[in-house]
């Protein structure tokens, strides 16, 4: 039996308009809740190299298929809709060493 690695959603964002942003983050915790995303970390980090973000997420999940489930979902990409132009972000998934 082989263990499956678990999966992190990284992202990186800087709010720009701090209102619509808002809008984002009232629906998006549905998407989270509904395919089981933890947050392990999010608010406000140093940035030591490479480009300054105001605010690190790293949310995990049992796998990687569940984290992509999530990202593609309705409920996920109606929030992103309601962050277009609220925020520069960067989004990655990254499987777990178990």
């Amino acid at each position: 039996m082989t263990d499956t690695p678990k999966a992190y959603w990284i992202a990186n964002v800087t709010v720009t308009d701090p209102d619509a942003y808002q809008d984002y983050q009232s629906i998006a915790p549905e998407a989270f809740r509904k395919y089981g995303a933890r947050f392990l970390a999010r608010g406000e980090a140093e940035t030591l190299e490479g480009t300054n973000w105001q605010r690190r997420v790293i949310i995990e999940f049992d796998t990687m298929q569940q984290a992509r489930n999530c990202y593609n979902s309705t409920e996920y990409q109606t929030a992103r809709k309601k962050r277009a132009g609220a925020c520069n972000a960067d989004i990655a998934l990254i499987e777990g060493l178990i």
